[in-house]
């Protein structure tokens, strides 16, 4: 198959309540948003932007050749400024778009090629999203590790920060691992509970549609807003990664972690 033609939109806050003026703090001589937006520049993505709320960060970004966007300050999610952004860009119809998060200055460029595949082969998905096997039991019982449960088309079935899918019969373990009885070791059931990856990819169209729907029941419970496009009948695409991708950045402890790992990287 033909790889897509997609656009990179990077959403950008200013205001943080754990880390203030997060998308310019400074990572080895660079604005966190240009490390971000310079990795998704490594990927295969037509063009790259960031979609920023406030001009100090669109003056970052321009300084260091990175295209960015001004929109409002008051959206309520990243999607509604991406929606915006789409507008502004011209976007619309099955033009493909892969959200990266602007706090993600690790991402892998070959993981936003895969979440832009993963859309454009399943011609009647609305979102494509990504995730990897859970390893750990603690991170499958850890209502901050979002879990997602797929179909044999790879598309979700359900989103959630509960344990799923939850073993009738082995609730206390690692159900998905091998482990050593009296008889030997028990067979795992052939696969892992997957962990979700906040990367999104969206048919532009859809993402200028998607802030107009109404919240799902199941988003507001669940504090998700993937299942909103679930509850409405929207099919998303999942590509099971082999491996967890880099961590991204909520706190000043991720930060320094950050900048650690990059220190030894030029500007």
């Amino acid at each position: 198959m033909t790889p897509p033609r997609f656009h990179v939109l990077i959403p950008a806050r200013l205001a943080s309540s754990r880390l203030p003026n997060k998308p310019l703090a400074d990572i080895a001589g660079l604005p966190m948003v240009v490390r971000v937006a310079q990795q998704a520049q490594r990927s295969a993505a037509t063009q790259v932007v960031v979609a920023a709320d406030h001009a100090s960060i669109v003056d970052a970004c321009r300084a260091h050749g990175i295209t960015a966007v001004l929109t409002a300050s008051d959206h309520p999610s990243g999607s509604d400024r991406l929606a915006q952004a789409c507008e502004l860009l011209g976007l619309d119809g099955d033009d493909l778009i892969v959200n990266v998060q602007g706090d993600e200055p690790l991402i892998e460029p070959a993981l936003i090629d895969a979440v832009a595949a993963v859309l454009h082969q399943h011609a009647h998905a609305s979102m494509g999203t990504a995730a990897h096997p859970i390893s750990d039991e603690a991170d499958y019982l850890n209502p901050n590790v979002v879990k997602v449960v797929c179909n044999a088309q790879g598309l979700a079935h359900y989103f959630s920060r509960a344990p799923i899918p939850w073993h009738r019969d082995l609730a206390d373990s690692a159900w998905w691992q091998p482990t050593s009885g009296a008889n030997g070791a028990n067979t795992p059931p052939g696969f892992a509970p997957l962990r979700h990856i906040g990367i999104y990819a969206y048919r532009a169209g859809f993402l200028r549609q998607f802030p107009q729907l109404p919240p799902a029941p199941t988003e507001q419970v669940e504090a998700l807003e993937q299942l909103r496009a679930l509850w409405h009948g929207h099919a998303i695409a999942v590509h099971t990664s082999a491996s967890a991708p880099g961590g991204g950045v909520d706190t000043p402890q991720d930060l320094e972690r950050v900048r650690r790992v990059l220190a030894q990287c030029p500007p």
